[in-house]
């Protein structure tokens, strides 16, 4: 209230914000997104044919990384660039669902000090027009719209400062994990397509035998 009503859209600002953190601490969990054992577990069931549509469906269904690692071994039997085209695809799907609401988050950061910027712009004004009214005799008044100027600032950097630092750190998680689970795909696209047995042997050469002086 002290803060006038420029303060209402830095507080719904704030809710914003605090929903999207928790909902992003939630779903980004480690062992969410990357459960223990997943990759080392998928590449063992490539290897004994293990496979069928409900373990690919509760593979898809469970986590990112097990989305990722399962739409390779629904192409498992084409050629490894098409299995690479399938894990990209679904890579930047699984990535996009994991910076959800990043983009808000960001945004709320960066309005946030504009918010208090432009409610302390309101509370000199209005400090402003009652000194043009009324005169300098006054000095509650003055005082009064210098402390709305500065409680909206205040307010406006106490939301944009964590938003922006959760949103960096947000943003490196996700990071961190696209990393992963490249790694896991990469190590499942190799098991899938560089068996044992799809190497040639090499045949050694012939060499022709040396001719015999004076034959011929």
């Amino acid at each position: 209230m002290a803060g006038g009503w420029a303060m209402v859209p830095i507080l719904i600002c704030s809710a914003i914000a605090l929903a999207i953190v928790l909902e992003r601490c939630w779903t980004l969990r480690r062992k969410s997104v990357l459960p223990p054992g997943l990759g080392d577990e998928v590449r063992e069931w490539a290897r004994s044919g293990q496979l069928d549509p409900g373990h690919l469906d509760a593979l898809a269904s469970g986590s990112p990384l097990g989305e990722l690692l399962a739409s390779a071994l629904v192409v498992r039997r084409q050629s490894r660039e098409l299995i690479k085209e399938r894990i990209e695809d679904t890579g930047r799907h699984v990535v996009h669902r994991m910076e959800r609401y990043l983009n808000t988050l960001g945004t709320i950061a960066l309005i946030g000090p504009l918010l208090g910027l432009f409610g302390t712009v309101i509370g000199l004004i209005r400090m402003f027009m009652e000194v043009m009214a009324g005169g300098i005799g006054d000095p509650a008044k003055m005082a009064g719209g210098i402390g709305e100027a500065l409680i909206c600032t205040a307010s406006g950097l106490t939301v944009a400062i964590p938003a922006y630092v959760l949103h960096r750190y947000f943003r490196s998680r996700v990071t961190g994990y696209r990393v992963e689970m490249e790694k896991q795909a990469t190590a499942l696209l190799d098991d899938l397509t560089l068996s044992p047995s799809a190497a040639v042997p090499v045949r050694p050469r012939r060499t022709p035998a040396p001719s015999t002086p004076g034959a011929g």
